[in-house]
């Protein structure tokens, strides 16, 4: 049978998934996608972690036990989070040793209230890293206003960070300087940079989403003829902006130290559209030095019939640009639109965090009164806040 996911893997795709909880690590889940998936990495979010904190009786001892200690909400949350991504960690480090470092990532993100404070920002990385205390750990970081200094800051001080909540072309390139920045700080501050790792979180599937729905509205024939364009698009652009920052003479100095490139992520991966083919922004994007992060459905769906058709996206810029200029003929203003994403993703992710919150501190309550399943207590925040953030 075709390999369809070794395939993928071979065109310069790392694959990763888009999901963590404890019931995927204590049952074995997540190994086996590591072993027969050819998964190389995980990211989390605060969507993710308020589902796996509802769905789980995993939870139930540590909840006690923090109960029992007068924990408060917002420590037992840490506490809670950084157990799974450390052992997460640990079930990826074999990818990680495999791959010298460049994969068997596991990605943790900071409080996302924290997003236009750019000093929070960097002492809650700092603590996130010590906290969890694994090399292959991933340092989640929005990419807002605030966020570009943090990021900087962050890998200046030798933690690897994933950059998160980029939708546009112009903050990305703000993010590869602010990466480029923080490298060259670090190596001053006598870092190994072979030991730096990051990617840039460029997301996907919610560029179409916005953009369909202006197009809906406007209703003619040329708009309607552009839905499902705009994600592929934009990401395309992106990695070309990517290879001109990584072929630079800046860059190669970086390189001679032992850098790894800061490899553009594509997230939020899964089609919110029937319409669309369900593995449609894994088939359009590859590229070598890419990473793509999945819901399990997408990877399994690529396993069944996803097309590896070699690089999908060198040579398509004249195209994608194309786009842009066709929808901004119709009338779709994209600098609004990736102004409108960013920031409802932060609105969204602050939503699940204060959900997750909620969620934690009827569980401890619970728990402390030696009643109900703890584990459960949380799954009507946890609706609410997946319903409200999806996945990344």
């Amino acid at each position: 049978m075709t390999d369809r996911l070794a395939e993928l893997s071979a065109a310069g795709v790392a694959i990763w998934l888009d999901d963590l909880s404890r019931t995927r690590l204590s049952s074995g889940g997540l190994d086996q996608l590591r072993r027969e998936k050819h998964l190389v990495g995980v990211t989390s979010n605060p969507t993710i972690f308020a589902k796996a904190l509802s769905d789980a009786d995993e939870y139930n001892w540590q909840l006690k036990d923090l109960a029992i200690r007068g924990v408060d909400v917002e420590e037992s949350v840490r506490m809670l989070t950084t157990y799974d991504v450390r052992w997460a960690c640990d079930v990826m480090r074999p990818a990680y040793d495999a791959t010298a470092g460049v994969d068997g990532r596991v990605s943790i993100e900071v409080d996302p209230r924290l997003a236009h404070e750019t000093e929070k920002t960097v002492a809650e990385a700092g603590s996130l890293w010590w906290l969890i205390d694994r090399p292959n750990l991933f340092i989640k970081i929005p990419a807002t206003e605030a966020g570009l200094p943090a990021i900087t800051a962050t890998l200046a001080q030798g933690i690897s960070v994933n950059v998160t909540l980029i939708f546009g072309l112009d903050r990305y390139s703000q993010v590869m300087e602010a990466f480029l920045a923080g490298l060259e700080q670090a190596k001053a501050n006598g870092h190994d940079l072979s030991k730096i790792g990051s990617v840039a979180s460029f997301f996907v599937s919610r560029v179409d989403t916005e953009v369909d729905k202006r197009l809906e509205k406007i209703g003619s024939d040329q708009a309607k003829a552009l839905r499902g364009k705009a994600a592929i698009a934009n990401a395309r652009l992106a990695y070309e902006r990517y290879c001109e920052v990584f072929g630079s003479d800046r860059w190669q100095a970086l390189a001679d130290a032992g850098a790894h490139p800061q490899r553009p992520l594509w997230a939020s991966t899964s089609t919110k559209n029937p319409d669309y083919r369900d593995v449609m922004y894994v088939e359009e994007l590859i590229a070598p030095g890419t990473v793509n992060t999945m819901p399990e459905s997408v990877i399994h769906a690529y396993a069944d019939h996803g097309e590896t058709r070699g690089d999908t996206i060198t040579g398509s810029y004249d195209e994608a640009r194309k786009v842009f200029t066709d929808l901004e003929a119709v009338g779709v203003d994209m600098s609004d639109v990736i102004a409108t994403l960013e920031r409802e993703g932060v609105e969204k992710f602050e939503a699940s965090w204060l959900e997750l919150l909620d969620g934690v501190k009827k569980s401890l309550t619970e728990a402390a009164k030696g009643t109900g399943k703890p584990g459960r207590a949380a799954k009507g925040s946890a609706r609410a806040a997946e319903q409200a953030g999806g996945n990344a």
